[in-house]
C-alpha cells in the first residue's frame, strides 16, 4: 500500500485505513468473525490506522476487543471527543482509553469542532506529557470547512478530517490546499458519500481506460480518485463486510490517476 506522510513527524502512513461509524457498533457477545476479518483484511493490504469516536456506539470497544493482543505499532488507533466542558471531555477521554485498551492512543480528534477551543488545551497538554500522539478536529460536512480551515491557520494540529469524494469536491477548492500549505494531514471521512455513490453507479459500467490504473470495481474508482489529490493522507472508508474491506484495500496502490484522468473520472460521473 502506498505511504504518505504525517507532515509534523514524517512519520508514514498507509493512504487506505478503516472508519466504524454504525459498521462496529455491535454487542461484544454478537459474532465479531466478519469484523475480525476486516481488520485482517486490513493488515494484509498493509492498512493499519482504526477511526472511531464516542458517538459511534460500542465501536470504540470493539475495537478494544479486537486489537487487545495487538503488537504495538501494528494499528493507528484514532478516536475523538465529543462533549463540551473541560472535565466532561476528560472523562470522556479517559473511557476511550479504557475501551481501546490502550495506554497511549496515537490520535485524538474534538469531533465536529464542539468546545474545540477547550479540548484542545487537553489535547496539547496530553500530548506532552505522552498519552497521545498526535491532535486535530474533524467535521463532516462541506458548509464546516470554512471554520476548518480558520482553526487550521489559529491552532497547532498535526490533523484534520473532514469528508471528500468524487460528487462532493468543496475541499480541492481552499481546505485541501490549505492544509498541505499548513503541514496539516488529513483523513477523509465519507469517501462513498454514505453509500449514495453506489447508489449512483450500480448497475453502471466502468469505462475501459479505467483498467489502466488498476480499476477494476467502483469502490476503486472512488478511492483511487481522492488518493489522487496529493494532499491527502489517509481515506477512512467504514464497513463491516470483509469482501468489501478487501475491494477498498486494493485501491491503495499505484498507480494513481494524474490530473487529465482525474478530470476524465468528474466527467464520467457525471454523466451516469
Amino acid at each position: 500500500m502506498i505511504l504518505r506522510k504525517i507532515p509534523s513527524t514524517n512519520e508514514s502512513l498507509p493512504v487506505i485505513g478503516l472508519g466504524t461509524w454504525q459498521s462496529f457498533d455491535k454487542s461484544p457477545s454478537s459474532n465479531l468473525d466478519p469484523l475480525k476479518q476486516v481488520l485482517v483484511n486490513m493488515g494484509n493490504a498493509g492498512g493499519k490506522v482504526i477511526d472511531s469516536s464516542p458517538m459511534y456506539g460500542k465501536s470504540e470497544e470493539i475495537v478494544g476487543l479486537l486489537t487487545e493482543k495487538a503488537d504495538a505499532g501494528q494499528y493507528f488507533y484514532a478516536t475523538k471527543v465529543w462533549t463540551r466542558g473541560k472535565d466532561e471531555g476528560v472523562t470522556q477521554m479517559e473511557s476511550s482509553f479504557r475501551k481501546f485498551r490502550r495506554e497511549v492512543i496515537d490520535l485524538v480528534q474534538v469531533h465536529n469542532l464542539v468546545d474545540w477551543k477547550i479540548h484542545l488545551q487537553t489535547l496539547r497538554k496530553w500530548k506532552d506529557e505522552g498519552r497521545i500522539r498526535y491532535i486535530g478536529v474533524t467535521h463532516y460536512t462541506s458548509s464546516m470547512h470554512d471554520e476548518l480551515i480558520t482553526v487550521l491557520k489559529s491552532e497547532p494540529v498535526d490533523f484534520v478530517q473532514f469528508n471528500y469524494s468524487i460528487t462532493d469536491r468543496n475541499a480541492e477548492k481552499t481546505l485541501l490546499p490549505t492544509a498541505s500549505d499548513l503541514g496539516v494531514a488529513t483523513l477523509i471521512n465519507r469517501p462513498f458519500g454514505e453509500g449514495s455513490l453506489f447508489n449512483l453507479v450500480r448497475n453502471k459500467s466502468l469505462p475501459q481506460w479505467a483498467k489502466d490504473y488498476g480499476i477494476e470495481t467502483w469502490s476503486q474508482f472512488i478511492l483511487k480518485y481522492i488518493l489522487s489529490h496529493p494532499a491527502v493522507t489517509c481515506v477512512i472508508p467504514a464497513t463491516s463486510d470483509p469482501s468489501h474491506a478487501e475491494e477498498n484495500y486494493s485501491a491503495g496502490v499505484e498507480p494513481l490517476p494524474d490530473d487529465s484522468i482525474r478530470k476524465k473520472m468528474v466527467d464520467y460521473i457525471k454523466q451516469l
